[in-house]
């Protein structure tokens, strides 16, 4: 259950004042690695429509930005260094089948 407010908690979390902030700390991470996620998906998706598309400029703008944006998300931890790389790696193949 997420609530975009950020109420004390009181049955499942501790009572203690450390304990309730690292609570808010993590839904609030939790919101906005989520919002990440989701621009993440959608660049790929972008990515692999252009490359579908048969546009090559097209493909390479969006290929470049998805590859930034990815390496943003690894970098900031939202998701693994490998899963980045796999990513990259794959989005980068689709492109040189094509071209």
């Amino acid at each position: 259950m997420l609530r975009l407010t950020f109420p004390e908690v009181k049955d499942y979390v501790a009572q203690h004042a450390s304990a309730l902030k690292a609570h808010r700390q993590s839904l609030k991470n939790r919101e906005s690695n989520r919002q990440f996620r989701a621009r993440l998906r959608g660049a790929l998706k972008d990515a692999r429509t252009a490359v579908a598309s048969n546009d090559l400029a097209a493909a390479k703008t969006a290929l470049k930005q998805t590859i930034s944006l990815i390496d943003r998300m690894a970098s900031k931890g939202v998701i693994h260094r490998n899963a980045a790389s796999r990513y990259k790696s794959r989005l980068t193949k689709r492109l040189t089948v094509r071209a």
